[in-house]
């Protein structure tokens, strides 16, 4: 019997040492006019571009254990006229100030950061500090900062200036979370065809309870209500059709003991189960109709949904799925990641016959991909376009996100703009250009990090034409580290 040949490793795209440097903190606030500029800003762009993510990776100069319990900071780019104005500043948490003034760790990070001093100075303290880091969304005339597990912090849209924790007008209480991934729908059946901006909260445990909102416009409240699903949940994200809301429960188990102990996180003690398969709950959107549906697909993990829509007695949804839970070992370095050794996020539809409940999976993209942007008139509705972060070689290998891919989801074709090999983007935000026509017809903008120059560089491509040479290229002063999220107004504030 002859040996199999070893599938030859494709030639990395990247520099390991370069990648790591964008995860440096950047301490500094900045505000200027961006003047190094390649190409043209288009002079029809008018609105403003936020942005957050961890700025601090270090507090005093102790490293912290995860990005994700770095504290948020917000970034705005704000075009009009054909000029772009940059603006960044932290989210002034009380816990922010209280470790700016001590230059040390004082609180716990979700995600396995502790406290200086072991396990005896971290047990029985499991107060979780709001980052607020995740998020920012302008909706009901306030510009908030999102962090999943609590209540956001509103914000000035010019300065940025944190006003502190916000209620949402009496929608909240004290202690209430607000998750980090709400979607607009563009027009909304139950209200006429107004838009709304739809989001839940969750509280887990042995069961857990989810609770939707659905917010006008204007900040007012127009529907809540909770549902009990079984068993502990842990979900980022979801996705909206017109009736629909759409949680995957992802197949995991938690011990809170090592955390109440002080010896890990609380995210530490998320444990993947692969034997066991993954529920997608529909809840429907209409509070009258209790008629919650539940399925079942093959395990995997799911952080984020690209969209989801209704054809007939169909609901699909497209989602990046992983093999496994990614996380970071026991003592070791988030920054020494081996890529090799995780699997990659990859786009798979799921569709779900709601007469029948039975469920089909088809991957749609097999590369490397995370955070999925559509055009924002296509939120619930069936759509034709994606723009999604992508690894730079076509390969099935996990490696960092170095380009813009766009799909289209008719024919099947692929355009790639990459930034390789010093180049490593965020999520594509994709917007629409004044009276548009064509659902690709308009602007994605990504920031990148530039690891040989370290500073970071906001990419402007055509949506038309993402392999094409960039519209514009907006070079800042120094870097920003590795983002999360952030949202499009159409107004420059």
């Amino acid at each position: 019997m002859k040996n199999a040949i070893a599938k030859p490793e494709p030639n990395p795209s990247y520099y390991l040492e370069e990648w790591q440097r964008g995860y440096e903190s950047q301490p500094q606030e900045f505000e200027y006019t961006i003047e190094d500029i390649v190409g043209e800003i288009p002079p029809d762009l008018t609105g403003t571009l936020f942005r957050n993510g961890p700025g601090l990776l270090d507090i005093g100069g102790t490293p912290i254990y995860h990005p994700f319990d770095g504290d948020g900071m917000i970034c705005s780019f704000s075009f009009q006229d054909g000029k772009a104005y940059f603006r960044n500043r932290f989210v002034e948490t009380e816990y922010y100030l209280e470790e700016k003034k001590a230059q040390k760790i004082l609180y716990r990070g979700v995600f396995g950061t502790q406290k200086p001093g072991g396990w005896l100075n971290n047990i029985f303290d499991i107060k979780l500090k709001n980052i607020a880091n995740t998020n920012v969304i302008h909706w009901g005339d306030k510009l908030l900062a999102l962090w999943e597990a609590a209540e956001p912090h509103a914000l000035d849209p010019k300065t940025l200036e944190t006003k502190g924790i916000d209620y949402l007008d009496g929608i909240l209480q004290p202690g209430d979370s607000f998750s980090a991934h709400p979607w607009i729908d563009p027009s909304c059946e139950l209200d006429g065809g107004k838009p709304c901006l739809v989001n839940f909260s969750i509280e887990p445990g042995l069961s857990s309870k989810i609770t939707i909102f659905e917010i006008a416009s204007d900040g007012k409240l127009l529907r809540r209500h909770s549902h009990t699903i079984p068993d502990f949940s842990f979900i980022h994200d979801f996705a909206i059709t017109p009736h629909y809301c759409i949680f995957f429960q992802n197949p995991v188990n938690f011990n809170p003991l090592p955390f109440v102990f002080g010896l890990k996180g609380a995210g530490e003690c998320v444990e993947f189960q692969p034997q066991k398969p993954t529920r997608v709950i529909l809840i429907p959107r209409d509070p009258n109709n209790r008629e919650v549906q539940t399925f079942t697909v093959e395990s995997g993990f799911v952080f984020h949904h690209a969209n989801a829509f209704e054809v007939e007695n169909q609901v699909c949804i497209d989602s990046i799925t992983y093999a496994s839970l990614p996380q970071v070992q026991p003592d070791s370095n988030y920054k020494e990641v081996d890529f090799n050794n995780l699997d990659p996020g990859q786009l798979w539809r799921f569709t779900f016959n709601l007469s029948d409940g039975s469920v089909t999976k088809k991957m749609i993209e097999s590369s490397c991909c995370e955070f999925p942007s559509v055009n924002p008139d296509k939120v619930g509705r069936e759509y034709r376009y994606l723009f999604i972060g992508a690894a730079d070689q076509d390969t099935e290998r996990n490696a960092p996100l170095q380009g813009i891919l766009k799909l289209d989801l008719v024919t099947g074709e692929r355009q790639l703009h990459s930034f390789a090999p010093h180049g490593y983007v965020s999520e594509p935000i994709f917007v629409p250009k004044p009276n548009a026509v064509a659902e690709d017809e308009g602007w994605v903008l990504t920031l990148v990090y530039d690891g040989k120059n370290h500073r970071s560089t906001l990419a402007i491509l055509d949506g038309q034409n993402i392999q094409g040479e960039p519209i514009a290229l907006l070079n800042l002063k120094h870097h920003i580290p590795y983002g999360l999220h952030g949202s499009w107004h159409p107004l420059a504030v």
